[in-house]
């Protein structure tokens, strides 16, 4: 069968489902919608609160699903010393950045639920890795850890608003807005300075690392020790060079903790992939177990179709109205049987992109 038909986010979706399996990922479906109640208790935990609704027959009010994780976790089982291992491919529906109209978005993506330690998060980094990879050999995967962040954060102040807004500069590596913050709630000016630091933490592993013995005090240690343990597995994987630390990757801190982590793509302005360790929002809906998983959002890579297709067609095959149907039909197998992709016009469409023409 010719790849070339298919699209971009088509493909992945192929390969995607083909590497989880290989890691004891099971395939999970679910409904296309929940009820509306469960996502307005967790309404923080979404990109947006802005959900479409409907009523049941018998008068409930549902909801399309805005969230793949938040079904998986409702839907789960603790059981002690076992780990649920998913993967999905499903469409949910939120509101478009660029529109601002409901879309339908495709996503693919995997849930380690349950007893998680250091081997498990080092699985899902690699499997986010090699996600990126499988879709194109220019990727670089990004990772923070929260655990250092809040115990640093803490250390300067512990008012919530404080943390709130800081989250947001560090995250926008905003060095100016952040030292007014820190002034503005009479931080000092030594842990001001290891703050406004966090800021520029980012790039190889190695060199992050040692930046962060050198800023970070013994709170940090247990979540310092786990990093360094973790860079270690990385360096394992092939092209470990794509694998960096930076603590401007900062996720929802009331849902998740320890490693977060986005991926992207060139060519591709957004992150296509985004996850985490969320063992808050399971502590939250009353589970018992740990959890980390990731999305790849598929619809980004319309974007890679459009950027990497440089042309529609091999061929592009032109003919009059007086010519012989059969000629036409022979020409037309013949570039097929040769591999050629074949569009037969009588004129040049005026959007085609094609290599080269043929006039019979």
């Amino acid at each position: 069968m010719d790849e070339r038909i298919f699209k971009h986010e088509e493909k992945a979706i192929f390969s995607l489902r083909s590497l989880y399996r290989k890691y004891g990922y099971l395939p999970y479906k679910m409904s296309k919608f929940e009820e509306y109640e469960y996502y307005i208790r967790n309404k923080d935990f979404l990109i947006s609160d802005r959900i479409i609704t409907f009523n049941d027959t018998n008068g409930k009010l549902l909801a399309l699903k805005p969230d793949v994780t938040l079904s998986i976790v409702k839907n789960g089982e603790d059981h002690p010393g076992c780990k649920q291992k998913v993967y999905y491919n499903e469409n949910i529906y939120r509101i478009s950045e660029t529109t601002g109209q409901y879309k339908e978005i495709m996503q693919a993506g995997v849930e380690c639920i349950g007893d998680i330690g250091m081997y498990d998060i080092f699985e899902v980094l690699s499997l986010a890795a090699q996600s990126l990879a499988l879709i194109s050999e220019d990727y670089i995967l990004q990772i923070s850890h929260l655990g250092i962040l809040s115990a640093v954060l803490n250390d300067a102040c512990t008012d919530r608003n404080f943390t709130q807004k800081a989250i947001r500069y560090i995250s926008g590596k905003n060095v100016h807005d952040l030292s007014r913050l820190c002034a503005e709630y009479s931080v000092s000016a030594d842990k001001a300075q290891m703050l406004t630091a966090f800021t520029q933490t980012y790039g190889k592993r190695d060199l992050v690392i040692a930046k962060l013995e050198a800023l970070c005090g013994g709170s940090a240690d247990a979540a310092l020790l786990e990093l360094k343990t973790l860079s270690a597995l990385l360096d394992t994987l092939p092209h470990p060079e794509r694998i960096v630390f930076d603590f401007s990757v900062v996720n929802n801190m009331s849902y998740y903790n320890g490693i977060v982590f986005t991926g992207f793509l060139k060519g591709i302005s957004d992150g296509v992939l985004a996850g985490g360790q969320y063992d808050k929002l399971m502590q939250k809906l009353q589970r018992n177990s740990g959890a980390i998983g990731f999305a790849v959002y598929l619809d980004l890579l319309e974007q890679l179709s459009v950027s990497s297709a440089a042309y529609d067609v091999d061929v592009l095959l032109l003919y009059s109205e007086n010519t012989d149907p059969e000629l036409v039909c022979e020409n037309v197998q013949r570039l097929i049987a040769e591999g050629k992709t074949v569009s037969a016009q009588k004129s040049i469409p005026c959007k085609l992109r094609y290599k080269t023409v043929l006039e019979i």
